[in-house]
C-alpha cells in the first residue's frame, strides 16, 4: 500500500471535517486531498526527481508530502536551522529538487536568488526554488480531475536526515509500505471524534512531525501547527483552539513546566488537553512527575522510536503512567522510566555484543524486526536478512515486558570492565535540589579504562556545591557509579529537539586549554 490511500480514505469518509488549521483558515479533508493530487499533478510537469522542504509548520508541508508522494517521487523535510554549509551540503546532495522555502529562514535577496545573502556558494541552475505560501497559491489553479495513479509501495516516500548526534547525518529511506505499516498497525481509521483537535509543535524534519501529520489526518483529528515554540504560546494555543492532543519533546515540557511552577497558579488550567504524548529524547523521571501533578487531568504517553524505525515502536500509555506514579512497589513505580511495551507487529531481542539473546533482566543490544521497520539509509542496508535490525540502543525488559533504554550503544562508559549506562546517573543527577540539566561522559584513565565525570547546570539562583552532589549520588548508586567530578555550565549543547549532543561535551571537557 501508498500513502495516497490516506488521502483516498479521508476526503471519500471524513469529506467536510476540518483537516489542518483553525476557523477561516482551516481546509477539509476533501480539500486537503484536491489540493495535494494538484500538488502531483505539478509535480508530474516539472519532472523533479524529488521535493525539500525547508521551513517551519504550515500547511505547505503536509501539501508537500502527499503531493510527493502521489508524482512517486521522495519528500526531505531539512532543517532550517543549520549552518549555511550544513544547508548547502544537503542541498548539494539532491541535485534538480524543487525547494520549498520559508522565506522568514533564507529570505529572498536582491538578485532573486534566495540563499545568495547567506552563501557565495549556491548554484541556482542546480534547483527550483518556491516560497511556500507562492507553492500554496499556485496551486488554485490547477485542476486535478481525481487522484493520481499510486505510485509502488517500495518507493522511497520520505528521505529523513537523522540528527548526527553521534555521528555524520544520514538520510534514513522511509518507503510508502513502511509508513502504511506503522501507520495501519497503530491508529484505527476515523477514531477521533469531531471536536478533536491535536497541536503540532515538534518540527517537519523530526520523525515526530511526520508521525504527527499522518496518524492524526487518518484518525481524522484536526491539526493545529506551531511554528515557534514558547511555553506561554503553546499553553494559550492549547486553550483557544480547544486542543485535546499535543506532543512534545523533553525540552519543550522542561520549559512548560518551569513556566507554570514561576506562576502563582501553578495547575496548567488545560482542561481539553485529553493526552499529552513526548519523546525524541530521554525523559528524566524528576521531570515527568513534576508535569503530571501540574497537568492532574491529562493522560501521560511515552512514544519512543526511532526514525529509521518508521516512529514509534512502543508504548508507555496514560494507565501505565498512572498506575506508576501512584503505586507503592518499586518495581511498578520504576516503570515510569520506561518507554512502556512494544507494538502489536514489532519484534523485540536483547542481544549481547556476540548477537546472542540475553534472557529477560539483562541488559544488552536492542534489535527490533517488523514491517513498519526501514533500518536503511541512502546506499546502505542495515537490516540483516531475517528482517533484524541493530538500533545501537542499549536496554532491557522486565517481567511484564516493559523495556528500560539505557541510551546509546556508543555512550556506555566502560570503568574497570563494567558496563555504565550514563542515563542512570543522570536521572539522579536531575532530580537533586537545584539541578536543571546534567550530562555524564566517560573520559580515557590509564587505571581503569574510562573515568566518569558529570556537567550540571544550575537552577536559576541555585548555587551547587560537586562534592554535596557525589555524596548524593554515592547514597543512591554504587560508588563505581558516581562521578569523580562535577563541572557547572550555564548549559548543555543539545539539539533543537532535545538530544545531547555528548560529542561536544567531550571536546570541551578535554580540550588542552580555553575556557570549559
Amino acid at each position: 500500500m501508498h500513502l495516497g490511500l490516506v488521502l483516498d480514505m479521508t476526503s471519500a469518509g471524513l469529506e467536510d471535517r476540518p483537516a489542518i488549521g483553525s476557523g477561516d483558515t482551516s481546509i477539509t479533508h476533501s480539500e486537503l486531498a484536491s489540493r495535494s493530487w494538484a500538488a502531483a499533478a505539478q509535480l508530474g510537469d516539472l519532472g523533479v526527481p524529488s521535493v525539500l522542504y525547508l521551513g517551519g509548520n504550515h500547511l505547505a508541508f503536509p501539501i508537500a508530502l502527499f503531493g510527493a508522494a502521489g508524482a512517486g517521487i521522495p519528500l526531505i523535510p531539512l532543517n532550517y536551522r543549520l549552518s549555511n554549509d550544513q544547508v548547502e551540503a544537503r542541498l548539494a546532495s539532491h541535485p534538480g529538487a524543487l525547494v520549498i522555502y520559508d522565506e522568514r529562514t533564507l529570505g529572498p535577496s536582491g538578485s532573486g536568488d534566495p540563499r545568495a545573502a547567506n552563501t557565495g556558494s549556491f548554484d541556482r541552475q542546480a534547483h527550483r526554488y518556491v516560497e511556500r505560501q507562492s507553492y500554496l497559491d499556485a496551486l488554485e489553479g490547477i485542476d486535478a480531475a481525481g487522484p493520481p495513479p499510486p505510485p509502488d509501495p517500495d518507493l522511497p516516500c520520505v528521505l529523513l536526515y537523522t540528527s548526527g548526534t553521534t555521528a555524520a547525518p544520514k538520510a534514513a529511506v522511509l518507503r510508502h509500505r513502511h509508513l502504511m505499516a506503522y501507520l495501519l498497525g497503530t491508529v484505527e481509521f476515523a477514531s477521533a471524534g469531531a471536536d478533536e483537535a491535536c497541536l503540532v509543535s515538534v518540527p517537519p524534519y523530526h520523525i515526530a512531525g511526520l508521525a504527527n501529520l499522518l496518524t492524526n489526518t487518518y484518525a481524522g483529528r484536526r491539526i493545529c501547527y506551531l511554528d515557534q515554540f514558547d511555553p506561554e504560546t503553546w499553553l494559550r494555543t492549547v486553550g483557544e483552539q480547544g486542543i485535546t492532543q499535543a506532543m512534545v519533546v523533553p525540552t519543550m515540557l522542561a520549559r512548560i513546566v518551569s513556566h507554570l511552577e514561576d506562576r502563582t497558579h501553578r495547575l496548567a488550567g488545560t482542561p481539553s488537553l485529553r493526552t499529552l504524548s513526548y519523546g525524541g529524547a530521554p525523559m528524566p523521571s524528576s521531570l515527568l512527575r513534576r508535569a503530571m501533578e501540574l497537568f492532574p487531568e491529562t493522560g501521560f504517553v511515552n512514544a519512543y522510536g526511532l526514525t529509521e524505525t518508521s516512529s514509534t515502536i512502543a508504548l508507555l500509555d496514560p494507565e501505565d503512567h498512572r498506575r506508576a506514579f501512584e503505586s507503592t512497589d518499586p518495581d511498578i513505580r520504576a516503570r515510569l522510566g520506561s518507554v512502556g511495551r512494544v507494538l502489536p507487529g514489532v519484534e523485540l531481542d536483547i542481544r549481547d555484543e556476540g548477537g546472542q539473546v540475553l534472557p529477560q533482566g539483562e541488559a544488552g543490544l536492542l534489535y527490533v524486526r517488523g514491517e513498519q521497520i526501514s533500518g536503511e539509509y541512502e546506499g546502505e542496508r542495515l537490516v540483516d536478512p531475517d528482517g533484524w535490525f541493530a538500533t545501537r540502543d542499549r536496554g532491557w525488559v522486565d517481567a511484564d515486558g516493559y523495556l528500560f533504554i539505557e541510551g546509546r550503544a556508543d555512550d556506555t562508559i566502560i570503568r574497570g570492565g563494567e558496563n555504565i549506562a550514563p542515563a542512570e546517573v543522570e536521572d539522579v543527577l536531575v532530580s537533586l535540589r537545584g539541578v536543571a540539566d546534567a550530562v555524564v561522559v566517560g573520559l580515557p584513565d590509564e587505571e581503569w579504562g574510562q573515568r566518569l565525570v558529570a556537567v550540571a547546570v544550575p537552577e536559576p539562583g541555585a548555587v551547587l556545591d560537586a562534592e554535596g552532589l557525589r555524596s548524593e549520588i554515592r547514597s543512591r548508586l554504587r560508588s563505581s557509579k558516581t562521578p569523580e567530578s562535577i563541572e557547572f555550565w550555564p548549559d548543555l549543547p543539545r539539539t533543537d529537539t532535545g538530544k545531547l549532543l555528548r560529542r561536544q561535551v567531550v571536546g570541551r571537557l578535554t580540550a588542552p586549554s580555553g575556557p570549559r
